[in-house]
């Protein structure tokens, strides 16, 4: 009876933990957001010396989160599809466990910048959305370590369950950044057009004039013509008002 209460518990207790997992990723959020919440899931399943998430970027793996700070390689680390355990993982969307001398593995790809590549155990798992590949998280013990089915199902499960709020949360980037780069082309017409109109200029020395005080002002492009049209307002309003009385 002992033994069938236990396992009914772990059993109710891995239904609670991916319940939270389908509530939390509800949520809309920025996307480091979210990888840091995949990070607390995959950190909850196998407790671990390391935890790296890699996302699928046109044809590269890239690095883009992990539970050791890595500032020099975050962002900046890419692997092909096939390239070291972790490419194999995102070519074949299969999950791969292996419990000692992980770096020994033929599939296995060193990095000089990674101290995980002198970690003895290995576990890597998809990121999956409707079929389609969308990253991979790694998860890497220092010591050998006994990957349990328990612990490949679940921590594949997240995979499953967290790709669908990753692209949702990737989408919502890509959006925003579309709608800032529209409203500075909007902000820049108009601030090309207030150059043109008081001194002369024609469009295209115009746009030089703002790429010139841009630089040696070391201001966004989107700054300065706001702070242009503002000028422009300001002036129009001050010569307007008086004249008006």
């Amino acid at each position: 009876m002992q033994v069938s209460s236990s396992s009914e518990n772990r059993e109710n207790l891995e239904v609670d933990f991916l319940h939270e997992i389908g509530s939390r990723m509800a949520t809309a959020d920025e996307l480091h957001l979210v990888l840091e919440r995949v990070l607390d899931f995959a950190l909850a399943v196998v407790k671990c010396d390391s935890c790296f998430i890699y996302l699928l970027e046109q044809d590269d793996l890239v690095l883009r989160a992990s539970k050791n700070p890595h500032p020099e390689v975050i962002d900046r680390l890419k692997l092909r599809l096939g390239q070291g355990i972790t490419g194999w993982v995102a070519e074949h969307r299969q999950p791969v466990a292996i419990g000692n001398n992980a770096s020994q593995d033929s599939r296995f790809q060193f990095f000089n910048s990674l101290p995980e590549d002198n970690f003895e155990a290995f576990l890597s798992v998809p990121i999956l959305c409707r079929r389609k590949l969308v990253g991979v998280i790694n998860v890497q013990h220092r010591r050998p370590h006994d990957y349990s089915g328990r612990a490949i199902r679940l921590l594949s499960t997240i995979g499953f369950l967290v790709g669908a709020e990753i692209e949702m949360a990737r989408l919502e980037s890509e959006n925003s950044q579309l709608s800032d780069q529209l409203e500075t082309r909007k902000l820049m017409e108009r601030a090309k057009g207030i150059l043109q109109r008081d001194l002369s200029l024609s469009e295209e020395e115009a746009y030089v004039a703002l790429q010139r005080q841009s630089r040696q002002r070391r201001l966004p492009m989107k700054q300065l013509a706001e702070a242009i049209i503002l000028s422009a307002e300001v002036k129009g309003q001050y010569t307007v008002g008086p004249a008006s009385r």
